[in-house]
């Protein structure tokens, strides 16, 4: 095995950021909202055995001779009607999330740099964690944006550093955040977003809370996905005091054939608006930021669907992306993993002033 180039050590390590890291990582996005990007995206996306259970032999095929070739134009439409000129949410929610996470942390007196990375797309998990062990860093926190466990999404993060891992001759030290479902502080972050925008928009009937699907076979596998995705729900229904009826679950974006983790949101949506419900509120609690999953599936395609229905109100409870509380309850999570680290950066005084001033001036932009 070829391994990566190790930094020079012939004078010593010049360490340009803190000896610890958080890698904070998301799904990742295309580079741009056309068919070419979206094909070099879904290639990549698709082609992990963490996310396509399938036989290579049987899915290559289909990948490459059908998927690749009529679904990069549909999903780069769809990519289009939610792209920011900044670009990606999802990329620009991460970063931001990132800077203000290094922000918070310092300002609780831990000098941590914080980088965001994708599993799939620019910045790959390995070039970032490459550039963290470049610049010094030798203890490195991994925390995936996603709430609840999953195999396709969590261990696919777990699987892209291992590999990077694998290919690297002197390693930092490494931690790893499987899970925060059921965090205090992400459940009370989720709340106070759903009542802030109940106390602008008033409150609808119902609330959804729609999740990312996967298929139902997972769930017989041993996936705690789904399990996770009910206790979320559950207590945040119960920190809300909502009662039996005002409140449901569904799961969204199925893909292909296969039986997959049910209700489904958009057909629970036209029942509820067949059923005489006028009015939902959706949110989103799987998703740390808002993407294309939010932003066109939900808030888009899913209105409509509740419109067309007889539904007369829709209401999208955005994802916490820079809120206060959120950001908050990462920090939290940030911290508890990193105990026994020293994060305190008492050795450079400068350093750690700056870093404080960092995170002030962060605050301000907030």
């Amino acid at each position: 095995m070829r391994f990566l180039p190790e930094p020079s050590h012939k004078h010593g390590t010049a360490a340009t950021l803190p000896e610890c890291a958080v890698l904070l990582c998301n799904l990742g996005t295309p580079d741009a909202p056309d068919a070419p990007a979206l094909r070099r995206y879904l290639a990549e996306f698709l082609a992990d055995p963490r996310v396509v259970e399938i036989p290579r032999w049987a899915w290559w095929p289909i990948l490459h001779g059908v998927v690749l070739r009529t679904r990069p134009a549909k999903s780069a439409a769809k990519y289009a009607r939610i792209w920011s000129s900044e670009g990606s949410p999802l990329k620009v929610w991460t970063d931001k999330q990132a800077r203000l996470l290094e922000g918070y942390l310092g300002q609780r007196g831990h000098r941590v740099a914080v980088r965001p990375a994708m599993r799939y797309g620019a910045p790959s998990i390995a070039s970032v964690l490459s550039a963290l062990k470049t610049s010094g860093v030798g203890r490195i926190l991994v925390l995936p944006l996603y709430p609840q466990y999953c195999a396709a999404t969590t261990a696919s993060v777990f699987d892209a550093v291992a590999g990077w891992a694998q290919r690297t001759r002197t390693l930092p030290e490494l931690r790893f955040v499987n899970s925060y479902h059921d965090d205090a502080g992400y459940i009370d972050a989720l709340a106070k977003s759903v009542t802030d925008h109940w106390m602008v928009n008033g409150r609808g009937e119902q609330l959804v809370m729609s999740f990312h699907g996967v298929p139902a076979r997972t769930l017989a596998l041993g996936d705690p996905y789904h399990c996770a995705c009910r206790k979320t729900a559950r207590l945040l229904a119960e920190r809300l005091t909502l009662k039996h009826g005002q409140w449901s679950v569904t799961f969204q974006s199925r893909f292909g054939k296969a039986k997959w983790l049910e209700p489904a949101t958009e057909p629970t949506l036209r029942t509820l608006a067949a059923q005489g419900v006028q009015r939902v509120d959706v949110i989103c609690p799987g998703f740390a930021s808002d993407c294309l999953e939010t932003l066109e599936e939900i808030a888009i395609e899913a209105r409509s669907a509740f419109l067309a229905a007889g539904g007369r109100e829709f209401h999208y409870i955005e994802c916490l992306n820079d809120r206060h509380e959120g950001m908050a309850a990462l920090a939290a999570i940030a911290l508890r993993h990193l105990q026994g680290w020293d994060t305190s950066g008492a050795t450079d005084e400068g350093a750690l002033r700056r870093q404080r001033e960092r995170a002030l001036a962060l605050g301000a932009e907030r």
